[in-house]
């Protein structure tokens, strides 16, 4: 007879129903699902939480994954991009226009790029659109005549 697994798809131990709290066993999912979690920025308590584990198991099982916490958002860039370069080298555009736009995203954030620069010749950057209670403020602070502020002010 084979492995037995809950509904959401973990090995159910051995011992459990019996005496004692059954032990956690880790499973090649559940390595990939915390690596993920810590390149989403998420604490051990929440990733313990989403295993259905206390902390302290969590850092007795997932200790090697743990340790890579910092290097854990730069690995999933990394390989997102060499998804979105090899779909594009096998003739997908829509995947070349995303890791163009990665490209940019990753420029941006380590200021080498301006965003006024990351457009093109001949375009201006678009206005920031505000809404009414800051055009209502703008308003306020510059009371220029013909307003409906004017009016209140004298």
């Amino acid at each position: 007879m084979g492995q037995i697994f809950d509904l959401f798809g973990d090995p159910v131990p051995e011992n459990r129903g019996k005496r004692g709290r059954p032990e956690h066993i880790p499973t090649l999912e559940n390595r990939n699902k915390v690596n993920m979690l810590l390149a989403l920025g998420w604490g051990n308590e929440r990733i313990a939480n989403a295993l259905n584990i206390t902390a302290p198991t969590l850092r007795k099982h997932y200790s090697s994954e743990l340790r890579f916490r910092d290097c854990a958002r730069d690995r999933l860039e990394a390989k997102t991009a060499m998804t979105f370069w090899g779909q594009f080298m096998g003739g997908n555009t829509g995947a070349g226009r995303e890791f163009v736009r990665l490209v940019e995203r990753n420029d941006m954030a380590f200021g080498r790029r301006s965003p006024a620069a990351a457009l093109g010749p001949g375009q201006a950057a678009k206005p920031e659109k505000l809404g009414k209670k800051e055009l209502l403020n703008q308003e306020a602070q510059t009371a220029h005549e013909g307003t409906a502020w004017s009016a209140l002010l004298q």
